[in-house]
């Protein structure tokens, strides 16, 4: 292996030469007042960039000393500037990363939205086979277990070669330093090559996918990561004190009817549902996949309802459940989550997000997971009020109107849900006309008899027939989700009405189901693949979760890929616009940190960039809502 120190710009021109694909890595060390933060390393608010590697040829690298203590290093100022200027923001450049998001936040942190085009081979390698119908997870992606998996090589590790220093602290000049450094820019241009290969024989659209939508979305992540949201700590501490008192309360009372029942943190340890279907003799209306009687928020509804029926003394019990259960999460997911994850160098939380963390290309998140945060019409305490913007700021949020309908009509070509969209009209309305039969001026009258019941209905509807919902799971959405009891005949009539209305839905999602059990894989539009080898299962629940997951996929999938697109024409845009800071993202909805008096520009700026037509031939509109305030909690949502 031909691995060099270099620390002059003459060496750097010298080995990069002409060379337009080269592969970058970047080595960090904690600042010094972190350096006793065990994870201080990887956070880019806590710890600095100590060197840069690059490779362009195999076998060949380039480790840039920048930051290492006590010993000879580059000069960082002018070393850096070369490589923002010829690396970073050349957009004729293809720069190899393995994990962007990672290099994204650090360069970001010393100001720079990287304009070149990144290829991020972690993303490459979720988007490759491990078996015949398994996709790499993120576990399966990291970089030393890649090397041996596919380049037959073994990386030295981290701890190998640092013995417990910092990187800061190892001599530049030593080789087992420069190997390190050298090794994940060079075995990541290798991956390059392996990745893409793979992917012309078997998959080009996911080498479309890697490097149009995955890689940029990558870097803007790291953007995310990097900028966190500001955690108002009183109103955290407020409400900590709140639900302790809260549940004390209601554990008291519980324990009053109960007989000092311990229930536990959540009402579920085997003494209470002992008490529940022992003592008080309760019938076992739910249990777990290995026969057990559950003890989640369904059984106790259940239970509930048969109590309203047949033991109405027991049902003030199960109000009181209720409620701790609801305090006990909001207490454990929410407030003692954001405590644990409030970074002390920001007072913000800089969550976890992985672009590629589901099956159908939707976002995941942790570390805590936002993804989970109620929107406020679904939030008892005001959760996401914990997050505010800075003096002089504002929050802005824009959120993607009904996105996955809209995807869902542009698949099936139904003329009414087309037309309804098209026009700009109210699709839970349309379908409130179609299942009820009834006007579309009845449907939109709010003093209409049952407006609210009705439209409740057909919101489930919309939501969920898509995705092959059955009578059964309308019942039983209607009754744990919105607290309407149907029977099941009413279910059954109210789709017969939807399907017969809509008539292009079943055609639809028969020739879905079709094409999936021919291929036994379904695509999103832009050739987002998941296989489901139990379409053909001899199991019925099987073969019917896998024809579920044939219909959901190309609409949740495309509804991802869109909203990824979106990301990616932001992102060209921030360089720009260094005032416009991206924090997060939950589901069809990005949140931004921005100046009062760049608010217009911004949702100007955003919108376009969400309700341009994601791709050749999609034909219904999009439409991005916008919303603004100090605190996330209580946006106003903005006229157009």
């Amino acid at each position: 292996m031909n691995y060099k120190l270099a620390k002059t710009i003459d060496e750097i021109q010298c080995y990069v030469g002409n060379h337009n694909l080269l592969a970058l890595d970047i080595e960090t060390s904690p600042k010094n007042k972190y350096r006793n933060d065990a994870k201080a390393s990887l956070d880019s608010n806590k710890s600095e960039i100590t060197g840069i590697s690059l490779s362009v040829e195999s076998g060949t690298g380039i480790y840039i000393p920048l930051r290492h203590q006590n010993y000879d290093n580059a000069d960082f100022n002018e070393v850096f500037l070369y490589v923002k200027n010829n690396i970073l923001l050349d957009e004729s450049k293809t720069v190899v990363i393995h994990n962007a998001v990672f290099e994204s936040s650090f360069f970001y942190a010393l100001g720079i939205v990287m304009k070149c085009k990144v290829y991020d081979t972690m993303a490459a390698a979720q988007l490759t086979l491990k078996t015949n119908t398994e996709f790499r997870s993120l576990a399966d992606s990291g970089l030393k277990k890649l090397v041996p998996e596919l380049l037959k090589a073994e990386l030295p590790t981290f701890e190998s070669v640092t013995e417990g220093k910092f990187f800061d602290e190892l001599n530049p000049e030593n080789f087992e330093t420069v190997r390190y450094a050298c090794a994940d820019a060079d075995y990541a241009l290798r991956l390059y090559h392996v990745f893409n290969k793979w992917f012309d024989e078997n998959l080009p659209k996911h080498r479309f996918i890697v490097e149009e939508i995955e890689s940029p979305t990558a870097v803007y992540v790291g953007l995310m990561k990097h900028n966190g949201l500001l955690v108002d700590r009183d109103l955290l501490v407020q409400k900590q004190s709140e639900a302790t008192d809260m549940l004390r309360e209601l554990k008291e009372d519980i324990s009053i009817l109960t007989g000092n029942v311990d229930i536990g943190s959540n009402a579920t340890t085997q003494e209470f549902k002992n008490f529940l279907y022992g003592r008080l003799g309760l019938p076992v209306l739910k249990t777990t996949g290995k026969n057990k009687e559950a003890a989640d928020d369904e059984a106790f509804i259940l239970l509930s309802s048969y109590c309203k029926e047949n033991e109405p003394e027991y049902v003030p019990l199960f109000d009181i459940i209720k409620e701790y259960r609801k305090w006990g999460k909001i207490k454990s997911t929410y407030i003692d989550s954001y405590f644990k994850h409030l970074n002390s160098a920001t007072g913000r939380i800089h969550p976890d997000l992985f672009p590629l963390g589901t099956e159908t290309g939707r976002f995941a998140s942790r570390n805590p997971n936002l993804q989970q945060c109620p929107r406020k019409d679904n939030d008892p305490i005001g959760v996401r009020n914990f997050f505010i913007a800075p003096k002089g700021k504002v929050l802005m949020s824009l959120d993607f109107s009904q996105i996955e309908l809209r995807v869902g009509a542009f698949y099936c070509r139904d003329e009414a849900m087309m037309e309804t969209y098209k026009s700009g009209g109210d699709i839970h309305a349309k379908t409130t006309s179609i299942i009820y039969k009834i006007s579309f001026e009845q449907a939109v009258d709010k003093n209409a008899p049952h407006y609210k019941e009705r439209r409740t209905i057909a919101k489930a509807c919309n939501f969920g027939v898509f995705f092959g919902l059955f009578a059964r799971g309308l019942l039983r959405s209607l009754k744990f989700k919105a607290g309407l009891n149907k029977t099941l005949e009413e279910c059954e009539e109210i789709i017969k009405n939807l399907k017969a209305g809509y008539p292009q839905l079943e055609t639809w999602q028969r020739k879905v189901k079709v094409k999936a059990k021919f291929n036994e894989y379904t695509e999103t539009y832009l050739g987002r693949r998941r296989y489901l080898p139990n379409i053909l299962s001899s199991n019925w629940n099987k073969k019917s979760f896998s024809e579920r997951q044939a219909l959901n996929t190309p609409i949740q999938g495309t509804a991802a890929d869109i909203l990824k697109l979106s990301i990616v024409r932001i992102l060209r845009g921030l360089p720009e616009r260094p005032w416009l800071k991206p924090l997060l993202q939950i589901h069809d909805e990005l949140i931004f940190e921005l100046p009062k008096e760049n608010l217009n520009e911004a949702v100007e700026f955003v919108k376009r960039c969400m309700e341009t037509q994601p791709f050749e031939g999609f034909d219904i509109p999009l439409v991005a809502e916008a919303a603004v305030g100090t605190r996330f909690g209580s946006l106003k949502e903005m006229e157009d």
